[in-house]
């Protein structure tokens, strides 16, 4: 699937951060307003890594993902 502009690592890696920081923000460990901007931030690397597109990345045609480099390069 070329639109995947995420690698497997980069995928792992947001995934992890966003169950983080969606446990920080919900759990009370973190509280104020630190902990409410956790609860929802937490959403963006958690969707963005179970999807496997960055809006960011297309936005500046990045990509960490090998194949769709590959696949760009050869069009």
């Amino acid at each position: 699937m070329s639109h995947i502009n995420e690698s497997g690592r980069d995928r792992i890696i947001r995934v992890i951060l966003g169950v983080v920081l969606l446990y920080l923000g919900w759990s009370g460990t973190v509280t104020g307003g630190l902990g409410t901007f956790m609860q929802f931030f937490g959403f963006v690397p958690l969707a963005t890594g179970l999807v496997g597109w960055c809006p960011l990345y297309a936005l500046f045609g990045f990509s960490t993902n090998r194949r769709s480099m590959q696949a760009a390069g050869s069009h």
